[in-house]
């Protein structure tokens, strides 16, 4: 079996700090900064206020980010990515409670298979939803996943590259105040082709709705 060289594109994925900087998440929500509204209250009312126990504040659904490494069953991850080690990597954060991805790579024989499993965290349902919708828009061609979160979509794109082709897929899923993002992608180094559109989106879901299912089980 002859050895070919990974393509350029390629071969710069295999750094796991890059893929965390190209995510780009970062946190979309911040401090409530709207100026204080002129105090009506009577003063009866005002002192059974303060009296009263602080029950109106915002509860988070998810308070951390789940181990990502452990969120995709082994048959999983030998399905997806033939040849990987079912452990993984986990990707430095700034703030592993906020924000966690692992990834699992792995060339056999010719087929080459690249998967990354996100979590983010956010401060509250809106915030969540908000960046959902953004991330969603700055992306095209792709659609609705149906009963996945509360929200789902997903993508797909080929590029190609000193005429080796790469098909990537991306689903982005958003459950209460998280958000769960995965990367699948595959080339063929021996046709030079990528995998079918239908393999890499299958293959993104099935990451995706074990992704979901890991977050909530970690609130168990």
């Amino acid at each position: 079996m002859r050895s070919l060289p990974l393509p350029l594109a390629l071969t710069a994925r295999l750094a796991p700090v890059a893929v965390l900087a190209t995510a780009g998440w970062a946190l979309s929500s911040g401090p409530d900064t709207s100026p204080a509204a002129t105090d009506k209250t009577p003063p009866d009312t005002a002192e059974r206020s303060a009296s009263a126990p602080a029950t109106e504040a915002a509860t988070k659904t998810y308070a951390a980010a789940p181990a990502p490494c452990g969120s995709l069953a082994s048959k999983t991850i030998a399905s997806l990515v033939p040849g990987a080690k079912a452990a993984g990597k986990e990707i430095p954060s700034t703030d592993t409670d906020v924000r966690r991805t692992c990834s699992w790579h792995a060339l056999k024989g010719y087929d080459y298979r690249w998967l990354d499993v996100s979590f983010e965290v956010m401060a509250s349902d809106e915030a969540a939803q908000k960046s959902y919708k953004e991330r969603v828009a700055d992306r095209s061609g792709g659609g609705d996943v149906p009963g996945l979160g509360d929200g789902a979509y997903s993508v797909v794109n080929l590029t190609t590259e000193d005429k080796q082709q790469t098909r990537e897929g991306t689903v982005l899923v958003r459950a209460s105040n998280a958000l769960v993002m995965i990367t699948y992608n595959g080339s063929d180094f021996e046709s030079r082709k990528a995998p079918s559109s239908d393999t890499i989106n299958k293959g993104a879901i099935k990451a995706a709705k074990e992704a979901v299912a890991a977050l909530s089980n970690g609130q168990d």
